[in-house]
Formats: structure tokens, sequence, C-alpha cells
């Protein structure tokens, strides 16, 4: 009897192994599409003849592809890039593991206005570019071909403030499950009880059913840690589904766990199946982490029971020269370098990310405030969501909490960012009505709107009384008297600074600060030939602040639970305070090539506790020229700079100072800084005066990468003298081949007024650098690419790419 039993016993967990690899099929929809810019009605029947259409893989930005032209109707703003309609088609055969299976497609982005056909039939238009959606195939599909046709409307201009990119350029995904599966999004994993001994795990599955009140299901959760052990599983036996939506509530504890912080972003997985008559119906895997915080009015922000100030950046999200499509990679490296600076949080302005955005963060160690909407019902261009407002916000809001709200690293909501109904009383109710929206949704984190009215009488929003806590951005000023202006609220500056720099790019004095343009009236007249911004962090926009002057503030106050720097990367539009041919931002700390400016060094020396030793400017001047000199540094007592060997005086920082300074009468050759700490020297630093460019020099960020058709390595190019030392003015025209399974994904230099396209095999260098972004197909190999200039000599570089196991 117990021999059977045990063949019994062995025979079910083969059949639920196997049905397991079957109950829920969840597929990448991105290869094998065709794309037509324009506008054809009659390619959404099933029967249109797309063959002349272009092949392409998504996720795809069409507009990264066009040319910069003035008369876009973007606009400079939007980054001066075309827009228009196109048209996507797929053809496929479902495959048998799909068949008598609920099937649906699954958008995670599309910009915007998409409608949406399944052979010939509508499934429904979607026009928030920025949310995801998802829309059911299942009584639509036919056996051998179907056809799936995506018309994009980005047509009405302009609609954003900044560059938004056109078309499906985020992933889409097919999946398939049983009749009796888990919802769309359909789990929710809290900790209601954390301590470093035990964390309480609440579960709440959406059970979906065709049947009301026939059918019973069993539900087992099991919960993994980051090593894949098995740490805790609960089971629930006997449930009857009443209805076509049925939520059932589990309790677990996991002893001893792994806390999520941003130093150990620890993570854990709960493994949810559904058995419906003992066979298992559906399988669904959620990771979540494990962690408390709180906000306190005085003393700030603590995670895990240890305070900690929010050191964070804004990010749009486009990708620089790869434009808006999402790429896990780039988005991958803006992260490694931001980290590298020490930031330890990401504001996604102003809008709900792409979810592996989300899903790094969580792996990475970034605390993240999650934002809805950059506009509610009044716009802030004649073509923007507001048109939508009605009819979508609360489906919008709601899909962003359901998407996103297992994310460990996403600690706050905003429902909005410098939002016009702060300034009326329509305000009240619009404000009451979305923090219930995100609160009916998710009680476990902090609901805010980021504001500019500081008089808490004007600000409509602020008077709803329904925010969690103050989020003000700019405005550094307010921040001391903040607790007497209002007080017992928390709060955090969710949009600082505003500084813009050109990298490498510097105007003398370094200590007159410049506001451009100096109102928001005032023609900007100031700036000059080269369309630039000094890199010394002394020019800021007049709503803002330079990075030190709102450090200072910042750092100085427990209360300010930390503060979202505006921006970490610079992004495509909004090329203020420069007219055309500007078409990309200023403000980054980081430009859009991914090489950092000046400030970071400010940033990794107060942020970090890495040894830093930044010395800047270049050493190129004309003779008898008297150049600042400045050096961000930490870790050390003092900093000693030398000129050819001499010594010319040793500086430190005294009182709030965040940098030293020496003004120095130009001479060619070396500078060299020491820093010291107790006498000790801690670092040195070079810089030496170049002389001709001499040659080309290839630097890859990674020398191996994945042969999935999507792995990027980011080759840094230097025009270097005979000695090695980069030319600071140098702006050759560099040309690019690349031998082997791959492409040119893109190229830039980072400077915000070039004109030149992304997406090239040549690109001029700006201040003696650009970029190849160089991506791999799907075979293996080895790719080389070679990098020429007149007069130069060329250099090559080889990139291994290796097959995916």
């Amino acid at each position: 009897m117990l021999k059977k039993n045990l063949v019994l016993l062995l025979l079910m967990m083969i059949v639920g192994f196997n049905a397991s690899s079957q109950s829920r099929i969840h597929e990448s929809f991105n290869p094998g599409w065709r794309f037509f810019p324009g506008d054809d009605a009659a390619a959404k029947s099933p029967d249109f003849n797309d063959s002349s259409w272009r092949k392409l893989n998504l996720p795809h930005d069409w507009s990264i592809e066009g040319k910069f032209d003035i008369k876009n109707p973007a606009k400079p703003e939007g980054g001066g890039l075309p827009t228009g309609i196109a048209w996507y088609r797929k053809s496929f055969v479902l495959p048998k593991t799909f068949q008598k299976k609920k099937v649906h497609i699954e958008f995670d982005g599309v910009y915007k206005n998409s409608e949406v056909w399944i052979n010939g039939h509508w499934l429904g238009k979607r026009p928030y570019g920025y949310i995801a959606f998802r829309y059911e195939l299942t009584k639509y599909l036919k056996p051998g071909k179907n056809v799936i046709a995506v018309r994009v409307d980005n047509s009405a201009q302009p609609d954003s403030r900044w560059y938004s990119g056109s078309g499906i350029y985020r992933n889409v995904w097919l999946t398939a499950t049983q009749n009796i599966a888990i919802d769309h999004w359909g789990t929710t994993v809290s900790t209601p009880k954390v301590s470093k001994t035990a964390a309480e795990l609440s579960f709440k599955t959406r059970i979906r059913s065709p049947k009301n009140g026939k059918e019973q299901v069993d539900l087992l959760s099991k919960v993994y840690d980051g090593k894949g052990n098995l740490v805790a599983e609960v089971r629930t036996n006997d449930v009857l589904l009443k209805d076509t939506l049925t939520e059932i509530a589990q309790l677990v504890t996991v002893k001893n766990p792994q806390l999520w912080s941003v130093k150990q972003p620890d993570l854990y997985k709960v493994v949810t199946q559904v058995f419906a008559n003992k066979r298992l119906s559906d399988d669904y895997e959620t990771t979540f982490g494990i962690r408390y915080f709180n906000f306190d009015a005085q003393k700030g922000f603590s995670l895990n029971g240890e305070y900690l100030k929010i050191l964070g950046v804004c990010m749009h999200h486009d990708l620089g020269a790869l434009g808006a499509a999402t790429n896990l990679r780039a988005m991958e490296r803006q992260l490694e370098i931001l980290k590298e600076m020490g930031c330890n949080a990401i504001r996604t302005a102003h809008n709900p990310p792409a979810a592996e955005f989300l899903d790094l963060c969580d792996k990475m160690g970034f605390l993240v405030m999650d934002e809805a909407f950059d506009m509610w019902k009044k716009k802030k261009n004649a073509k923007d969501y507001h048109l939508n407002w009605e009819e979508w916000h609360v489906a919008d809001l709601q899909d962003m909490v359901k998407r996103d709200r297992n994310h460990p690293s996403i600690i706050l909501w905003s429902i909005g960012n410098e939002i016009r109904e702060q300034f009326d009383s329509s305000g009240v109710a619009m404000t009451k009505e979305l923090v219930k929206l995100v609160k009916d949704l998710d009680t476990t984190r902090l609901v805010l709107s980021a504001l500019t009215e500081t008089d808490p009488k004007k600000n409509f929003i602020y008077q709803a009384g329904v925010l969690d806590m103050y989020g003000l951005n700019y405005n550094h000023k307010q921040y001391k008297d903040f607790p007497k202006n209002y007080p017992g609220q928390k709060f955090l500056a969710t949009e600082t600074t505003s500084s813009l720099d050109t990298r490498g790019f510097y105007e003398m004095p370094s200590d007159s600060i410049r506001r451009w343009p100096k109102d928001g009236k005032t023609k900007f007249t100031e700036g000059n030939a080269e369309f630039a911004a000094s890199s010394y962090d002394n020019v800021s926009a007049y709503w803002g602040s330079t990075h030190e002057e709102t450090w200072k503030e910042a750092k100085k106050y427990d209360h300010v639970s930390g503060l979202f720097v505006w921006t970490g990367f610079d992004y495509l539009g909004e090329p203020l305070p420069y007219p055309w041919p500007a078409r990309s931002s200023y403000f980054g700390i980081v430009d859009l090539a991914g090489f950092p400016k000046d400030a970071y060094y400010m940033y990794q020396s107060e942020w970090t506790n890495k040894p830093v030793l930044h010395v800047f400017p270049h050493w190129n001047w004309t003779p008898g020229k008297t150049v600042d000199v400045w050096a961000y540094y930490n870790n050390a007592d003092e900093v000693e700079l030398f000129l050819n060997g001499k010594s010319l005086g040793k500086r430190s920082k005294q009182g709030e100072d965040l940098h030293v300074v020496w003004k120095v009468k130009y001479e060619p050759g070396t500078i060299k800084a020491i820093s010291r700490k107790d006498g000790k020297t801690v670092l040195e630093k070079e810089i030496s005066t170049a002389g001709k460019a001499a040659k080309i020099e290839l630097l890859a960020d990674r020398n191996e990468i994945a042969a999935d058709g999507k792995d990027l390595s980011f080759v840094t190019v230097r025009i270097l003298d005979a000695q090695g030392n980069v030319l600071p003015d140098a702006d050759h025209l560099v040309q690019f081949k690349l031998e082997g399974e791959g492409t040119i994904a893109g190229v830039d230099n980072g400077f915000q007024a070039s004109l030149e396209p992304f997406k090239a095999d040549y690109r001029k260098a700006y201040r003696g650098l650009c970029l190849a972004i160089i991506q791999a197909k799907n075979k293996a190999g080895t790719l080389k690419l070679t990098a020429t200039a007149a007069g130069l000599q060329s250099s090559a570089i080889s990139i291994s790419v290796k097959a995916i196991k």
C-alpha cells in the first residue's frame, strides 16, 4: 500500500511538473514585425499586402531615426524630430502550446493613441503612451495565419514638453493561460510586519474564472530567496470561486529575512500555483523584496530602521542616441553610472517607466518615486494628455499601481508634476479622487504630488489634505523654514537645481553665477556662439539654482528627507535656454552620450565614501590667461596644486565649501593636484597641455556581449595627441566600420546643439569625445569596430559575442 501511494505521489508530481510548464506561457512577441511610416486604413485587414513594408523587431522608435528639423511639429522642445502616424503588422501561426487556452497580447507601452486589430477585428484604443495594457485574442484566433495590426498616431503636436519618441517602443508579449488563471498583474505582495528575525508576508491573489460559483481551487504560494532556496510556503484549499474574479488572501512568515536595501538589494520571489480539480491550472511568479521604511517630519527618511538621505535624480525615459526604444543594457548603463556617483534614488519624470527599468532598480538598489502624470485636466501643451483626462485617467492611474506595486524599490507614488490645478479650487476634489484611487490599491506607500506653489493658502492640491507628505520643486531657500511654515509635515525636495552645463566647456570668472534666462518673460540674449553653458556649475535656469547652491541647503537639514536633482542625464527636447539648433537639454549631471560633466564629481565626493579628486578644466589656453582651476575632493584635509613642478599653494574647504579653487596664470605644461590627509597622500591627478591631434583611442564599456539581438557595447572614442592626452577642442569627423554579425545602433557626442543623425556610421567628436553604440545580432562570433578620421592614426577594437546558454 505504501509503495502504491509513493508511486501515485510520484506520478502526481510528474503530472504537476509537466502541467506547470504548460499552464502559463509568456513569450516575447517582439520579433518579425513589418513597419510603414504613413497612414493606410486598409492595413487593418488581414488580407492587406504588407510585403513592401520594412521588416524589424520591436521595441522600435521611429522618431529617433529621422532628421532634425525646426519645421518638425514636435518643435525643439519635443526634440526636433519627426512624429506622425505609422502602422505595424505581424503575421503569425499560433503555436500548438497556445491552443485551447486563453490568449492575450500585452503591450508595455505604445506612443501614442494606439489602435489594435486581430484578423480585422478592432480590439481597442489606448491614448496614453506610457501605460501598459493588454487585449484578449482568443475568440478571434484561427488555424493557420493570424494578423495583428497596430496603428500609432503621434501626429497631433505639440503634445509633450520633452522628447516622447513614437511607435511600439516598449516590449510586446503573448501570454496563454488556462480558463482558471491568475489575473493580469494579479498578485499583491506586502510585508505588514518586518524585523531582523522574522517577516510576515501578505499575499493577495486574484483568480479569474469563466464560471460563477461552480469551481473550487487550491492555492499554493512558495517563497524562494535569491539563491533559489525554498524558505516558506502557504496553502489554501477548497476555495469557491464565487465570481469571475475572486481574491484570496494568505499570510506566511519568513524567518531571518534578508532585507532589501540600497546597498544590499536582496530579492525574493513567490511562485503562486492554482490547482483546479487537483491539477495545476496556473503558475505565476512575482519578485519582491522585504523591507520597511518611514518618513519623519523632523528626522527625514529611514530604511529598515536606519536614517538615509534620499540622494536622487529625475530621469526622463529616452536613452540618448537610441531614443525611446526600451533596451535593458542601455538602462542598466545609465543606472551604473549614477550608482557610481552615489545616487540611490530615481524619480520617473513624469510618467510610468518601462517595467524593466523598475526591475533594474530592484536589483541594483535604487529607491523610486513612480510618477503618473505631467498634467491633469489643464493643459501644458495644446495636444497633450489633458485631451484624454476625463476618459482615461482612472484606468491609467490604476494600471500603473497594479503593475508596479510589488517592486521593493518603489517607496512613493506621485500623482502629478507641477499640476496647474494647484492654483484653483478644482485641485481639491481632483487630488482627493486620485489619492483614493491609489490608496484603494496600495496603502503601503506614501502618495504625493510635486508642487511649486509655496503658499499653502494658495495651493489647492495641498489644501485637499490627503497627501501623505509635501513634495516641493525648486525653492531651495524655503527648506530651512519648512517646519515652521508647514508644522508636522513630512518634506521631500521632489525636483531641484536645473543647472545648465555643457561637458568640457568653460567660461570665466567661475565665481559669477548666471541665471539663463533671467526670468520667464525676457528674451534670452546671453549665451555664446557655441550654444554651450559653462561646466563650472555657475549657470542655472531662473527658477532653479546651481548644484552646489542646492546641495548645501539639502544636506544641512534633517527634515529634508532627500532630493531629486533635475536631471541625472541630459535628455532629448527642452533645450532651454538656447533656441534652435539646440535640441536637447543642458540640465543633466551626465551628458546625452553618458559622459559625466564636472558636477558629477562634486556629487561623488559628497554622496560616496570612495576617495575622489577631480581637477578641472583642461590645460589648453591662451598664454597669460588667468584660469580658474577647481578641485572636488573628499577623504582629505587639503589639496595642493602644482604647475610644472612649482607649488601654487594648498587649499582646504572652509565652512560649507564643496570645492577649492586657484586662479592660475596659464603656461603650457602640466598641472598636478595632490590630496592629503594627516600629511599622507590620498590621490594625485595630472592634466597636461595637449599637442597636435595624432590618433584615435577606442574604449568599450564591455568587451563581451550576448548574441541575443539586443545586447550593447558602448564604445567611447577619444581624440589624442601623441602622448595620449585628450584634445579638449577636437571636433574631428570620425568614420566607423563594423565587421561581423552586429550593427551600429547609434552614435553621439553629447553636444546639445548637434544636428547630426543618431543613426549613422559617422560622428564628429565634441571636445575630444564621441560614442559608438554596438549591438549584437543573434549569432556568436567577434565584432570588429574600426574608427578613422582624416590626419589621425586609426584605431580598432574587438568585441566578443557569446552564444546564450
